[in-house]
């Protein structure tokens, strides 16, 4: 016969666990290395989508379209314009995004990291509640 106190601890037992953790701290240095990679990362997926697109449209002969209707309408002095979405140029292009993207990303996810120290020293941090289930 089971007494009272062991239904109990049979139910604590099976009971899900709670517990409370609060970020306090983040590592600039770990931000700064995460937020390079995955920004490199970003950059490369944004050239290759850049190529990507660009073959596309030119495989629906978007740009040949364009330069018949300029040559019909006699404005063949705005055909050098074409010359700005060509292949070289569109990836070259790209590329320069993609850098200063890398730049900004980094920078930005490092001072947000910093930020968030100063902040969470003033208020303490983020709670989150983790349960076990």
């Amino acid at each position: 016969m089971t007494t009272h106190n062991d239904n109990y601890s049979a139910a604590a037992l099976d009971a899900p666990r709670r517990v409370e953790l609060t970020l306090a701290r983040v590592d600039p240095w770990s931000v700064l290395k995460i937020s390079f990679l995955l920004s490199v990362a970003l950059g490369i997926a944004g050239v290759f989508t850049s190529i990507i697109l660009w073959f596309v449209v030119d495989s629906m002969h978007v740009f040949a379209e364009i330069e018949n209707f300029l040559t019909s309408m006699g404005a063949e002095s705005f055909k050098a314009l074409l010359d700005y979405v060509r292949l070289p140029k569109v990836m070259s292009y790209a590329t320069i995004i993609s850098v200063i993207n890398v730049v900004l990303l980094t920078s930005i996810a490092t001072l947000g990291a910093l930020l968030y120290n100063v902040i969470a020293s003033l208020v303490g941090g983020v709670r989150v509640s983790l349960m076990d289930e």
